[in-house]
C-alpha cells in the first residue's frame, strides 16, 4: 500500500471504500492536477514547470535536470559519472534512490548521475547537453531504444566517446545501438551479421519469434553459472554483462546499487585494486501473479486463488462465487522498481466494484505464455477470467520491438474473452497530455495503440499519468474508473443469460431527412437489422413483437411514411424532461456554450428531448441524432469544431441509463459519435466521444473496405468494429448507344477491308458523338475521307474507351448482413484478384500469363490499347474475355446447381489432381491461348481457390454473437479484398496497419509510374512545361489499402525516397539526385484528410521534414520548384525559408472535412466563394515537424500562397467500390475552382484523377473521370436497376449520386451539361421510372427533384423551359403527397 500513499494524487488514508467515494464525485480530471502557477514571481519550482510546458513545441517537454544528481564530494573520493538513456521513466526513482544511498555511505567513490528519456533527445539543446555529458562520463547505460531517428542520434553521440568510456552497457534495443556495448573485452560489434550468436535471436522467421527478449532471458538465467568456470577474461567480461542485465531487469534500488558497485569496481581505472563488495542480483520471478496486498509473488494460480479466498480485508461481494473475474497484464519492470501506484489503483477500483482480480506480469516482451498459463484452467481449458485488461500498453508479443501478431491472436483466441489494452502515459507528463489537442504522443500511438489493435486489442483508455519531477506513474482516477467499469461491463456480457441481455441497435440518418434514416455505406440497413434480429431471436434473446418483414420494420421505426411533416415524423420511443436530462448527463452544461439551454430545437418538442426509435422486447432500435449544424451555412463556415447538441447527448443518456443497454450496436458505416470534438487519440474525460459512449460496450458493424474510419471508431468510441462485405462487384457492361457502338465496331473488324469500311467508320463517328464520346476521344468530322490507317486509329480509340466503360467494376445493389455472395456473383471479384501480379507470393497475373502465350508483354498491350492501336485493343479484349471465361469455368466446377459453393476443399483437390481436365485448361484449349503455361496457371488457380473460399464464407452474424457473448472477435485487416484477399472473410475486428510500415517498396514502385504519367500528361497539355506545383489530397483509407502509394507519390514529386530501419519501419527519407530524377523537383500542397491526420501523424511529420529538407537544398530555382516558391514566399511574408516551405495541411485537431459536403447535401450555400472560404478556413492548419507537439496550427497565408502556384490538382481513386460520385469526401477536398481564384493569372489548373483500381493504372482528367462515373453508375441501367431492387434505400443511393455530381460542379466546374440532361431523361422523362421512385421513397425523390432544379438554378445545367416546368410541377406534387393532402 505504501506506493498508493506516496503518490501525490491520492488521499493518504485511502482505503478502497474511500477511494471509491472519491471517484464517485463528479470531479473532472483537472481538479486532481497541480494548479498551474502563473508566471509572475510565484515560487521558483512551479515557475520552471509552467514555462517548460510551453517550451520547445515538442511533445515531451520534461528535461533531464530532474534526473541529475551531483554529489557533494568533500572527501576527495574518485567520482564515477553515469549517463543513462531509457524509453520510460520507471527506472528514474529506483536509480536515483540507489545513487543517493551509495553517496550517503561515502565509501570508495562518489557517484554523479544524469538520465535522459529517449524522446527528450528530439530537442536540439537537450541533445547538446547529452553530448556534453558524455564527454566526461565513465559509464553509459541505454535500454529499450527502438525509435530509429533517435537511436541514430544516440549512436552518433556515444560512438564519439566509446573508446574513452570505461563501460558501455546497452540492454535490449535496436541492433545499431546494441553494437555499442563494451565491457572490458566483451562487445557486440558483430550483432546484425549473420554469424553473431546474438543476431540469431533477431532473425525474423523464428517459429516462436517473440524471440529476442525471451531467448535473452533464458541466456541470462543459465550463462553466469556456465561462464563462472571459464578462465579467460573474455568469459568473465561476458559474465559481468549478463549479471548487469540481471541487476537491471531486477530493477529495485538494492539491485541497481550492487550493479553500480560491480561495474565501478571492475572497470573504473581510478578504482583498480580497491575491492568493492557487492551481492548477487536478487532475482524475482520472470512471470507470475502479483497483488499489492499478497505476501509474495505466486507462480501458481491455484495458490493465488487460495490466498485470495482467505483475505480478511475483502468485502462480501468479492467472496461471492458470482463475482466477475478480471485478468490484468502488468509490466514487471514497474513492479520491481516500485513504480506501481497506477497498478494498485486499478486493482483497488476493480475490487471496490466487486470484481476479483488476477494480475499477472512477465519480464520479457512476450506475454502469450503467461496469459495461457495463468488465465486458462489447464484441466477444463476454460478461462478463469471474464475479460482481460493489459495495463502495459504494448502488443501482447514483442512489446516495442518486433511483434508476433499471429502468436498473440492464437493465445487470445484460446482465452476467448474481451481484450482491452489501456495506456499509461510514456512520453508525456500528465499536464502535457491534458494540454495537447492531439492527445497521445505520435510515437506512443504507433507503438501502443496501432500495434495492440493488430492483436485484437480495443479501448485505448489513458489510465495513468506521469509526474514530471519523479518520473513516477500515478493513476488518473476518473480514467481508472471509466476503464474498470467498462472492463466489468464487458465481463458481464460473458456471464449474463441471453434472455436478459439488452441491446440498443443504433442507425444513422445522414443528411437529416426522413428519406435517409438507416444510411450506411453499401448496406441495406433495415434488411440487415431484420436478419440480425431474427438470428438473435433464434438464439434465445428476447426480441418481442418483431414484425413479419423488413418493410414492416421500416414502417415501425419511421412511424408512418406518409405522416405530415409538422408532426414528428419518426416514432418517438421516449420523452425526456429537461430535469431528467440534466440529472443523467453530467456534461450537459458544457454543451450550452454552443447550443444554449436545453431542450433546444433539435430532437425536441419545446419541453422535452425526444428519443426516436422503437423497442422490441430487450432490443431497442434507435436513430442517432445528427451533427446538428448541417443546415446552417454560418456554423459550417466558422465552426472549427463544435460540441454535440442536447438531443445527441440525451440519446446516449437514454440508452445507457434509462433503457440500460448491456451493449450498443452501431449499424453500418458511419455515425457521428466518433467524429465529435476531443483529443484525437487517448481522450480525457472532457472529450465528447468519451462522455457520450459512457460505460456501454460498443459493437460496430463497419464496411471492410474502410479501415481508416473504422480505426477512428475504435479509438474514439471504444468500438469493437466488425467488418461486413461490400456488395459483389460486376462489370458495368454496355447499354443503349454504347452497345450499338460495340456492335458497329465488330462489324468494322470483319468488313474493314471491303468497300464498306469507310461507311461503317462514319456511322461509328456519328454514334460516338450521340453518346457524347467526342469529349473523351478526338473525332474527325462525319463526312471526312480517312486513309485506312487513320480509320483504324479512330476505331481503336473509340473501342478502347468503350472497353474501359464495359469492364469498370460496379458494386451491384446493397449488402445484407449474413447473406454472403453466391459463387457466380463472386466471379467478377475473382477476375480482378487474378489480374494483379503478386510477386511476393510467386503468383503471376492471369492477363500476364495469357499475353506471354502470344509472345507479348501485358504492360505493352496496356500501353498500346491506351493509345488506341486497334490490334492491341482487340488483343486486350480477347485476354479479358479469356480471363473471365477461365475463371467462370473454374467457379462452375466448384458449385452445385443452386449456385452455392459446395465443399470447396474436396472439389479443388479433385480438380487440381488431373492435369488435362482442369476446367481452365479445357476452356483455354478453344481459344488462341491454348499454349498457356500450365505450372503458372496451377499456382494461380490454387490461390484463386483459397480466395473463393474466403469470398463466400459468412461470419458477420457469428462474430456479432461472439461479441455480445463477451468472447474475443478475431482481428483482421481492413482494405480492398481485391488487392489484399486477407481482408476476407468478413466478420473480423477490423484494424488498419502499423503506421510506421508505409510506404512499402512496392508502393514506391507504383507511385513512380503514376507520378511520371501525371507529369507527362500535364506537359503534353501545357506546351511541354513542367507543372511547378501540384495540389493533392492524402486519404487515410487509400494509404492503408495501397500501403502508402499516395504518400510515396508526394515523395517522388519532390524527389526523395523513404528508408526503412532494421524492423522495416519508415522514419526517414533520403534525397534523390537531380540527375537520377531527370526533371525538376515539383512543389506540392498536401491536404491531409482529418482521418489521415489521426492515423498517420508520423508520416505527416516525415513529409514535412522531407519538403523542408528539399527547400533548403542549394539547387538552381528552375530545377527545384520547392525552393523557388519557398524563397519567394519567405520574402513576401517576411519569414524564414523553413516556415515558408510549410506544405502539409489538414483540419484543426479533432475536426474533420471542409464541411463543403454538408453545405452541398443540405443546399445551404449561397455561392461558390462561400464554399471556398469554408475550405480555406477549415483546411489551413499546418503540421510542423520542428514543433510536432504543437499539433495543427493555422497558417492560412502560407496555405493561400502555396495554392496560388498550383498548376494542377490531383486525387487518387484506389478501389472499385468508391468512385468520385459515390461519396461526398472527394469533392469536399477538391480545390480546383479555389486555386483558379487564388492564381494571379486567374487560369484554371488542370485537374487529374489517378485510377489504380485495375492492374492498368490510368491518369485521367477530372472531367473524363466524372463522365466515366456517370456512364457506369448514374446512367447505367444495370447499376440503377440493381439499386432499385433494394427498395427504400436504393432511391436514396440514386439521389446521392446526383447530389455529389452537383458538388463537383460547385468545386471544379468539370461536369458536362449532357450528364444532367441524360439523368433527367432517365429518371424524370420516363413515367414508369418516375412513379417507381416517387412511391418507394417519396422523401428521397423530393430531394432528387430539388437537386435537378438546383443544378439548373446555379447555372450548372442548361435545359429546355418545359423540362424545368415539369420538375417544378413534380416538386409540388411530391410535397403534397408527403403531407398527405391527396388521400
Amino acid at each position: 500500500m505504501a506506493s498508493l500513499v506516496s503518490s501525490q494524487f491520492t488521499l493518504p488514508n485511502s482505503k478502497p471504500d474511500q477511494l471509491h467515494s472519491l471517484a464517485q464525485r463528479h470531479l473532472f480530471l483537472h481538479s486532481f492536477l497541480p494548479k498551474k502557477a502563473s508566471c509572475n514571481g510565484s515560487s521558483k519550482s512551479s515557475l520552471r514547470v509552467k514555462c517548460a510546458a510551453i517550451g520547445n513545441g515538442l511533445f515531451t517537454q520534461t528535461t533531464p535536470e530532474v534526473r541529475r544528481i551531483v554529489p557533494e564530494n568533500d572527501q576527495n573520493l574518485p567520482t564515477v559519472k553515469i549517463v543513462y538513456v531509457v524509453l520510460e521513466a520507471q527506472y528514474q526513482s529506483s536509480l536515483t534512490a540507489a545513487v543517493v544511498a551509495l553517496n550517503s555511505n561515502r565509501k570508495h567513490a562518489s557517484f554523479e548521475v544524469v538520465g535522459y528519456l529517449v524522446e527528450e533527445l528530439r530537442d536540439k539543446s537537450t541533445y547538446k547537453t547529452f553530448c556534453k555529458d558524455l564527454e566526461d562520463a565513465n559509464i553509459f547505460i541505454g535500454s529499450l531504444i527502438f525509435v530509429e531517428e533517435l537511436a541514430l542520434k544516440i549512436k552518433a553521440a556515444v560512438e564519439k566517446e566509446r573508446e574513452r568510456l570505461d563501460a558501455v552497457l546497452v540492454f535490449p534495443s535496436m541492433p545499431e545501438v546494441m553494437r555499442l556495448n563494451k565491457l572490458g573485452s566483451f562487445n557486440m560489434s558483430q550483432l546484425g551479421q549473420s554469424k553473431s550468436p546474438f543476431f540469431q535471436l533477431f532473425k525474423r522467421k523464428k517459429p516462436q519469434s517473440a524471440g529476442f527478449a525471451d531467448s535473452m532471458l533464458k541466456l541470462v538465467r543459465t550463462l553466469p553459472k556456465v561462464l563462472k568456470y571459464l578462465p579467460s577474461d573474455k568469459a568473465q567480461d561476458a559474465r559481468l554483462y549478463i549479471l548487469s542485465l540481471q541487476f537491471w531487469l531486477g530493477g529495485s534500488p538494492d539491485n541497481l546499487q550492487n550493479f553500480l558497485k560491480m561495474i565501478s569496481g571492475s572497470y573504473i581505472p581510478a578504482l583498480k585494486g580497491t575491492k568493492i563488495e557487492y551481492s548477487e542480483p536478487v532475482l524475482y520471478l520472470d512471470s507470475g501473479i502479483w497483488h499489492p496486498l499478497a505476501p509474495c509473488m505466486y507462480d501458481d494460480v491455484k495458490e493465488y486463488l487460495n490466498w485470495y479466498g482467505t483475505r480478511r480485508d475483502a468485502n462480501e461481494k468479492l467472496k461471492s462465487p458470482n463475482a466477475p473475474i478480471i485478468g490484468l497484464v502488468l509490466q514487471r519492470s514497474h513492479i520491481v522498481t516500485g513504480d506501481d501506484g497506477h497498478y494498485v489503483a486499478v486493482i483497488m477500483e476493480l475490487e471496490a466494484r466487486g470484481a476479483k482480480v488476477i494480475p499477472i506480469f512477465a519480464g520479457g516482451l512476450d506475454f502469450s505464455g503467461p496469459v495461457e498459463k495463468f488465465f486458462i484452467d489447464p484441466i477444463t481449458k476454460k478461462p478463469f477470467v471474464n475479460s482481460v485488461v493489459s495495463l502495459t500498453g504494448f502488443a501482447l508479443v514483442g512489446g516495442p520491438a518486433r511483434q508476433d501478431h499471429p502468436r498473440a491472436v492464437e493465445a487470445l483466441s484460446r482465452l476467448d474473452v474481451p481484450y482491452i489494452v489501456a495506456l499509461p502515459l510514456v512520453f508525456q507528463t500528465t499536464e502535457e497530455w491534458l494540454n495537447s489537442t492531439l492527445g497521445l504522443h505520435p510515437i506512443q500511438v504507433a507503438l501502443q495503440v496501432a500495434l495492440p489493435e493488430l492483436d485484437g486489442g480495443m479501448e485505448p483508455i489513458v489510465f495513468a499519468g506521469r509526474d514530471p519531477k519523479t518520473g513516477k506513474s500515478h493513476a488518473l482516477h476518473k480514467r481508472v474508473e471509466q476503464l474498470c467499469i467498462r472492463a466489468i461491463r464487458w465481463a458481464e456480457l460473458k456471464r449474463k443469460s441471453k434472455a436478459e441481455k439488452k441491446l440498443a441497435i443504433t442507425v444513422f440518418s445522414f443528411p437529416p431527412d426522413k428519406g435517409n434514416v438507416g444510411t450506411a455505406a453499401y448496406l441495406n440497413v433495415f434488411s440487415s437489422i431484420y436478419s440480425v434480429m431474427k438470428e438473435l431471436k433464434r438464439d434465445g434473446y428476447n426480441v418481442d413483437g418483431l414484425p413479419e418483414t423488413p418493410e414492416a420494420l421500416i414502417e415501425d421505426v419511421l412511424h408512418d411514411k406518409e405522416a405530415q411533416f409538422s408532426s414528428p415524423n419518426l416514432n418517438i420511443a421516449y420523452k425526456m424532461s429537461v430535469r431528467e436530462y440534466q440529472n443523467l448527463t453530467p456534461y450537459a452544461t458544457a454543451l450550452e456554450e454552443n447550443w444554449g439551454k436545453p431542450p433546444g430545437n433539435l430532437n425536441a418538442d419545446g419541453e422535452n428531448l425526444l428519443v426516436y426509435g422503437k423497442q422490441y422486447g430487450n432490443v431497442f432500435i434507435g436513430v442517432q441524432p445528427t451533427f446538428g449544424y448541417e443546415g446552417d451555412p454560418m456554423r459550417l463556415l466558422f465552426s472549427k469544431s463544435a460540441s454535440p447538441h442536447h438531443g445527441f447527448a440525451a440519446y446516449y443518456s437514454f440508452v445507457e441509463k434509462i433503457f440500460k443497454a448491456d451493449a450498443v450496436l452501431h449499424f453500418g458505416t458511419h455515425g457521428s459519435l466518433e467524429f465529435m470534438p476531443g483529443k484525437q487519440v487517448g481522450m480525457s474525460d472532457v472529450c465528447y466521444p468519451d462522455s457520450l459512449i459512457g460505460n456501454i460496450p460498443n459493437v460496430y458493424y463497419y464496411a471492410a473496405n474502410n479501415p481508416s474510419e473504422a480505426t477512428i471508431a475504435k479509438r474514439r468510441s471504444y468500438a469493437n468494429t466488425i467488418s461486413y462485405l461490400t456488395p459483389p462487384a460486376e462489370n458495368a457492361g454496355l447499354y443503349k448507344g454504347l452497345k450499338q457502338l460495340s456492335e458497329l465496331i465488330s462489324s468494322y473488324q470483319s468488313l474493314k477491308d471491303t468497300g464498306r469500311g469507310a461507311q461503317i467508320v462514319s456511322s461509328i463517328i456519328s454514334t460516338a458523338k450521340q453518346c457524347n464520346l467526342d469529349k473523351d476521344v478526338t473525332l474527325p468530322d462525319e463526312g471526312e475521307e480517312l486513309p485506312p490507317k487513320e480509320r483504324d486509329l479512330v476505331v481503336g480509340k473509340v473501342y478502347s474507351k468503350i472497353m474501359e466503360i464495359e469492364s469498370r467494376l460496379l458494386p451491384c445493389g446493397l449488402h445484407v448482413i449474413g447473406e454472403p455472395p453466391s459463387a457466380l456473383e463472386a466471379v467478377a471479384t475473382l477476375v480482378n484478384i487474378a489480374a494483379l501480379d503478386r510477386p511476393e507470393e510467386g503468383i503471376s497475373s492471369l492477363p500476364a500469363i495469357l499475353a506471354d502465350t502470344v509472345g507479348r508483354n501485358i504492360e505493352d498491350v496496356y500501353r498500346g490499347s491506351d493509345k488506341g492501336i486497334l490490334k492491341d485493343v482487340v488483343l486486350l479484349r480477347q485476354i479479358t474475355e479469356a480471363s473471365r471465361g477461365a475463371i467462370t469455368a473454374f467457379v462452375e466446377r466448384t458449385t452445385n446447381n443452386k449456385g452455392q459453393v459446395v465443399d470447396v476443399a474436396d472439389k479443388l483437390s479433385s480438380i487440381l489432381g488431373f492435369g488435362i481436365n482442369e476446367p481452365w485448361i479445357q476452356y483455354l484449349s478453344d481459344t488462341k491461348f491454348y499454349r498457356a503455361d500450365r505450372e503458372k496457371l496451377r499456382t494461380l488457380f490454387e490461390f484463386m481457390g483459397e480466395c473463393l473460399k474466403l469470398v463466400v464464407a459468412d461470419n458477420e452474424l457469428g462474430s456479432l454473437k461472439q461479441a455480445l457473448e463477451g468472447k474475443y472477435v478475431e482481428p483482421g485487416p481492413g482494405g480492398d479484398p481485391i488487392r489484399n484477399p486477407k481482408v476476407l472473410p468478413t466478420g473480423k475486428n477490423i484494424h488498419a496497419l502499423d503506421p510506421q510500415a508505409i510506404p512499402t517498396t512496392a508502393a514506391m514502385q507504383s507511385a513512380k509510374i503514376v507520378v511520371d504519367r501525371l507529369i507527362e500528361r500535364q506537359k503534353a497539355e501545357n506546351g511541354g512545361k513542367y507543372p511547378e506545383t501540384i495540389a493533392l489530397v492524402l486519404w487515410g483509407t487509400d494509404n492503408i489499402k495501397t500501403y502508402g502509394e499516395s504518400l510515396a507519390q508526394v515523395m517522388w514529386m519532390i524527389g526523395v525516397t523513404p528508408v526503412a530501419d532494421t524492423f522495416g519501419r519508415v522514419n526517414r527519407v533520403e534525397p534523390v539526385s537531380l540527375e537520377e530524377l531527370g526533371r525538376p523537383r515539383i512543389d506540392v500542397v498536401v491536404n491531409c484528410s482529418g482521418v489521415f491526420r489521426d492515423l498517420f501523424i508520423n508520416q505527416m511529420n516525415l513529409l514535412d521534414r522531407a519538403v523542408k529538407m528539399v527547400a533548403e537544398f542549394n539547387e538552381p530555382a528552375e530545377q527545384n520548384y520547392v525552393r523557388k516558391h519557398a524563397l519567394e514566399q519567405a520574402q513576401s511574408l517576411g519569414i524564414e525559408v523553413r516556415e515558408a516551405a510549410t506544405r502539409i495541411f489538414s483540419n484543426a485537431s479533432g475536426s474533420y472535412s471542409s464541411n463543403i459536403n454538408l453545405a452541398v447535401e443540405n443546399s445551404s450555400w449561397n455561392d461558390e466563394k462561400q464554399l471556398q472560404d469554408m475550405y480555406l478556413s477549415r483546411k489551413s492548419f499546418a503540421f510542423d515537424c520542428d514543433a510536432p507537439g504543437a499539433g495543427m496550427t493555422e497558417k492560412r497565408k502560407v496555405f493561400e500562397m502555396a495554392l496560388s502556384t498550383a498548376d494542377a490538382t490531383f486525387q487518387n481513386l484506389d478501389s472499385s467500390e468508391i468512385s468520385l460520385t459515390d461519396v461526398s469526401h472527394y469533392f469536399d477536398s477538391d480545390p480546383t475552382n479555389l486555386v483558379q481564384n487564388l492564381r494571379k493569372d486567374g487560369k484554371k489548373p488542370s485537374a487529374y484523377i489517378a485510377d489504380t483500381t485495375t492492374a492498368n493504372a490510368q491518369v485521367r482528367t477530372l472531367a473524363e473521370t466524372v463522365r466515366l462515373d456517370a456512364r457506369t453508375k448514374l446512367l447505367n441501367p444495370k447499376w440503377y436497376e440493381g439499386m432499385l431492387s433494394t427498395g427504400y434505400e436504393g432511391v436514396r443511393e440514386i439521389e446521392k449520386r446526383l447530389t455529389n455530381t452537383v458538388g463537383w460542379s460547385a468545386t471544379s466546374g468539370q461536369v458536362d451539361n449532357w450528364v444532367y440532361e441524360e439523368a433527367n431523361t432517365t429518371f424524370i422523362q420516363d413515367e414508369q421510372m418516375l412513379n417507381k421512385l416517387m412511391n418507394t421513397n417519396p422523401n428521397s425523390f423530393r430531394k432528387l427533384v430539388q437537386t435537378f432544379l438546383e443544378a439548373n438554378g446555379r447555372g450548372y445545367w442548361e435545359t429546355s423551359e418545359e423540362n424545368i416546368e415539369k420538375l417544378r410541377q413534380l416538386y409540388s406534387e411530391v410535397e403534397d403527397k408527403i403531407e398527405g393532402i391527396d388521400r
